[in-house]
């Protein structure tokens, strides 16, 4: 699967990535992708090395290792693309009004919750 705004591998390691909680070694997603397909330790570890560069992931050193992990959710990310979708799809009208007849009983009454949650005065407390 292909993620927007990524390559193949590069989709496959952000996917290994955002199922995981805390920082992730190289070697610990090469052992992941091995167990599937014939993969070198290096090419895993250029990947995570420029989505560093591409500011997808953040990294720490520990050791003479990286420990990495992402610097959006995987919600956040979809966010993002939704918001490029909108604003380079044409007259953002048509393109909201298409994407909404696009729902599911369930995700307009999701999308409705989320605007009265956006439009509801914070609590004064």
């Amino acid at each position: 699967m292909r993620v927007r705004g990524f390559g193949e591998l590069e989709a496959v390691v952000m996917d290994r990535l955002w199922d995981r909680e805390g920082a992730t070694a190289v070697r610990e997603v090469f052992d992941e992708l091995a167990a599937h397909r014939e993969i070198a330790y290096t090419t895993v570890m250029s990947t995570m090395d420029n989505l560093h560069r591409k500011g997808w992931l953040d990294r720490e050193r520990v050791g003479k290792a990286f420990r990495y992990w992402p610097t959006l959710t995987r919600e956040e990310h979809s966010a993002r693309l939704m918001r490029e979708a909108f604003d380079g799809g044409g007259n953002s009208d048509l393109v909201l009004t298409h994407f909404l007849e696009q729902l599911s009983d369930t995700e307009s009454a999701n999308v409705r919750a989320a605007l009265q949650r956006l439009a509801a005065p914070e609590d004064a407390g």
